[in-house]
């Protein structure tokens, strides 16, 4: 492209050039030629008015008398009327220009010069044509290659962003090059690689948190279907099946729930659902689990609250939750459930180190971990929460208290006192001094 641009620039310049350095080659030696005749002319009558003179003054007209009123640098040819030819100056040989004059007194006068002269002036004049006409061409020449490398650099740099747009390297370059049409083209091309690393950035946070949510619910699956293989007791498989096939369930809208936030987090299926029986589920679910720790997990708080949320959003937090505590925590874990204002408040609490001062509130972001985990759990928790227009927070590092805050219905709660769940052994909840009511689950 470079090559054809200088080309066709250079060709523009020297066609112009060829046109009118001719049409002024020409034009310059007609002048140069008229203007040697007009000055020949000129001399010839200015000698005829000398030969004039001296005869109408009786003077004799001779080659001596002559010599000094003619150009030394012409040849002078006078003719009077029954006399001599004079001639002045050397006859000058090959092609010559000359002029006459004649006389009221029959005299003619002809001044001649060769036109050798004449052609040497042409010939500077043109020589000077031509060398204005290669200084104009060499310049022409530096700037098509500077334009050429102008529109052909930039055009280079396009080619090589896109290869590498389509590389896989979505990073916009944010360069321009002054020229608007290769700046438009730039502007598309960045904006397609931000697109593009959204994409990218979407469909490896969908593979990164499907990978982390899907993990509990396996791991709960695998266990219940570890307890269905080891009994032998018929209502037992039942029952057990019965909550594998639940779980099976809460899995399926897990998927739903993440292809639904990694096409847009803002649809959301937001219903009134009974908040016990979330947190109760999620006990059932992490029983066998506990167990096999000789850990236990308790439920305490006021009974009846409904929240307005996504059920299976509302589970999985929990459940993450539920999981750091049982990997990363010690003694027994307790879920309290409490209303604060238009909220209701899930707590979740063990007995272990608790959070680390160094971590703080930075325990939210993803791929920051203080236990050589993923990183992710937490902070796919907290997107899932406020999705349903909820928030987790960390309330107290040591003990680790979080806080799963959710929109409460209004005069939704059913009344009653206090309940506390136990599962895997007695119960240690704290107690709710507006419920008085204990119940156990086991």
């Amino acid at each position: 492209m470079r090559r054809r641009l200088i080309t066709s620039t250079l060709s523009v310049v020297l066609v112009v050039i060829a046109v009118f350095g001719i049409s002024l080659g020409i034009v310059e030696t007609r002048a140069i030629e008229s203007g040697a005749r007009d000055r020949l002319q000129s001399e010839a009558a200015r000698l005829v008015a000398v030969v004039e003179g001296r005869l109408v003054a009786g003077e004799t007209v001779t080659e001596r008398t002559m010599r000094t009123s003619a150009p030394s640098d012409r040849y002078v040819l006078i003719e009077l009327d029954g006399a001599d030819i004079i001639t002045i100056g050397e006859e000058p040989d090959g092609r010559v220009v000359s002029a006459s004059e004649k006389g009221a007194q029959g005299e003619t006068v002809t001044v001649s010069q060769p036109r050798s002269a004449v052609a040497g002036e042409i010939t500077r004049t043109v020589t000077v044509i031509v060398t204005v006409s290669l200084l104009a061409v060499a310049a022409a020449l530096l700037l098509a290659v500077r334009q050429a490398h102008r529109v052909a650099a930039p055009l280079t740099d396009l080619a090589e962003a896109a290869e590498r747009l389509g590389s896989g390297d979505p990073r916009p370059r944010h360069r321009r090059y002054g020229v608007a049409e290769l700046d438009r083209v730039a502007d598309v091309l960045d904006a397609s690689a931000e697109r593009i690393a959204r994409m990218i950035t979407a469909e490896r946070r969908l593979a990164a948190d499907a990978s982390h949510q899907l993990r509990t619910p396996l791991t709960a699956l695998s266990m219940r279907l570890e307890e269905i293989i080891e009994t032998e007791d018929h209502d037992t498989v039942k029952e057990e099946a019965a909550i594998a096939l639940a779980q099976v369930e809460r899995l399926t809208d897990v998927v739903q729930r993440l292809l639904t936030n990694s096409r847009d987090p803002r649809l959301g299926s937001a219903v009134s659902f009974d908040l016990d029986g979330v947190v109760l589920q999620q006990i059932e679910e992490w029983r066998p689990a506990y167990r096999a720790a000789g850990r236990v997990i308790v439920h305490s708080g006021k009974p009846g609250l409904r929240a307005v949320g996504t059920p299976g959003a509302v589970a999985q937090v929990l459940a993450t939750l539920v999981e750091n505590a049982l990997m990363h925590g010690a003694g027994t874990v307790a879920l309290r459930t409490r209303t604060a204002g238009n909220q209701v408040v899930v707590e979740v609490t063990d007995a272990g180190r608790g959070v680390p001062h160094s971590l703080g509130s930075r325990v939210f972001e993803r791929s920051v971990s203080g236990q050589n985990s993923t990183g992710l759990g937490l902070a796919v928790a907290r997107d899932l929460a406020e999705a349903d227009g909820g928030r987790l927070e960390l309330l107290q590092r040591q003990p680790p208290v979080f806080a799963l805050f959710l929109l409460r219905e209004s005069g939704g709660d059913r009344p009653g006192g206090q309940a506390s769940t136990r599962a895997g052994a007695p119960s240690t909840g704290p107690a709710d001094d507006r419920a008085p009511r204990n119940t156990q689950v086991r």
